[in-house]
């Protein structure tokens, strides 16, 4: 039973092991009291009492690797080992990501921070958050009767709710902050101080937009372990649950894991770990995808904030959200009708207005992850990874000019 004490590469991959989680632990333990942190990693005691506490959790994972053997269960432990350090990994990205916008830009970082903040300490994130994973799990039982595609049509409904979870929360917070500060005047008080308006209204955006940003992960993690679940939930489609991009990912991320631990037990945990990662990194990129779309909306929402009210706000952001989606698929069907009746003015008429809207309103189809998953021949991950920083670029071209519409709308309006 203890024969992996004398095992050196037990002992070293469970040493491995701890200083991943240990080292991951640093920015949020370094979070939670400050003063009190700096002050222990400077004396030796401190460092001490951290080295023990290291080496303990080292022992305990070359122990549980030890008593597992190879056993097959190891994979299973391993990725929920590798769920462990990707949520400690997304905390620190919840901490360090405001911390370094205040560096570049510390006058809109001010204000962004302000709003980080205030965005996570809103009730309606976590309600959003938490009804958005409760209805991922839904998802995972409901029944969809699609003759063995059930995993696909999961795999789509988790991805809209990771983009419209994020999405809601972003539109209701924009509207509600930005138009409240300055209605109320608190905006003057903000703006008496070294900061302008456009400071303001750039820090109120990329604030909101990083808490977006930070319910997405929340979400994606969920979704990541709901698609691991749902294969086992319905066995008789499991042969079916299939995803290349994830496979590819694994493929290549796994062998490097695998590298840096040594032969035995430990290894096959950190696959597992390697395995969630791999999941993790192709999801990643759809959640992204959809991240474009709450980007717009946000910027959006952030530029009629500065003029209109809550209500108008959001019946304006919904109007473009159903018709940035309906659009194009407007301008396809007056195309097509049109061939077969050209003379119906009616369909000019119709496919005039389409293509209006197609041309001011942002095209939301591309940010459509269902062609990615419900297609019959699989999508190789590196031509999906270069579609999305394509669509991103996008994004990110349609936001600065609804934020450049909105900063003209706030110069012109009269805060006292």
């Amino acid at each position: 039973m203890f024969s992996w004490l004398s095992n050196p590469n037990v002992l070293l991959g469970g040493l491995i092991l701890a200083v991943a989680q240990v080292l991951a632990a640093l920015p949020w333990l370094r979070a939670i009291d400050p003063r009190g942190f700096d002050k222990a990693a400077k004396t030796p005691a401190g460092v001490g009492y951290a080295l023990g506490a290291l080496i303990g959790i080292a022992v305990l994972f070359a122990g549980f690797v030890g008593y597992k053997g190879d056993s097959s269960s190891l994979q299973l432990y391993g990725r929920i080992y590798g769920a462990i350090l990707h949520a400690q990994l997304l905390i620190d990205l919840f901490l360090i990501a405001p911390a370094v916008l205040t560096l570049i830009l510390p006058k809109t970082g001010a204000v962004a921070l302000a709003a980080y903040r205030e965005g996570w300490r809103q009730p309606m994130f976590w309600l959003i958050t938490i009804f958005g994973i409760l209805l991922t799990w839904f998802a995972v039982i409901l029944p969809y009767f699609t003759f063995g595609d059930d995993f696909k049509m999961m795999k789509q409904i988790g991805f809209d709710i990771v983009m419209l979870g994020a999405a809601l929360f972003g539109v209701l917070a924009s509207s509600i902050s930005i138009s409240e500060e300055i209605e109320g005047r608190t905006a003057i008080t903000v703006m008496s101080k070294p900061i302008n308006r456009r400071s303001f209204l750039a820090g109120k955006f990329l604030g909101i937009l990083m808490a977006c940003g930070g319910m997405s992960l929340i979400l994606g993690l969920n979704l990541n372990a709901a698609l691991l679940v749902m294969p086992e939930f319905d066995p008789i489609n499991k042969d079916r649950a299939f995803d290349s991009m994830p496979v590819q990912a694994k493929e290549a991320i796994v062998p490097l894991i695998g590298k840096v631990m040594p032969p035995g037990p430990a290894r096959t945990m950190a696959e597992g770990a390697g395995m969630w990662f791999g999941e993790i990194f192709a999801h990643t990129f759809g959640i992204g995808l959809g991240f474009g779309q709450v980007m717009i909306l946000v910027a959006i929402a952030t530029a009629l904030a500065t003029r209109m009210t809550f209500v108008v706000n959001l019946v304006i952001c919904l109007v473009v959200f159903f018709l940035g989606h309906l659009a194009p698929v407007v301008v396809r069907v007056a195309d097509e009708m049109r061939l077969k009746n050209p003379d119906n003015a009616a369909l000019g008429l119709v496919g005039f207005l389409g293509n209006l809207f197609d041309t001011l309103l942002p095209a939301l189809e591309f940010f459509n992850m269902g062609p990615a998953i419900i297609r019959d021949a699989p999508l190789d991950l590196w031509p999906f990874v270069g579609y999305v920083m394509t669509v991103l670029g996008y994004a990110v071209i349609y936001t600065l000019i609804a934020l450049i519409v909105g900063l003209l709308l706030f110069e012109d309006r009269d805060l006292a």
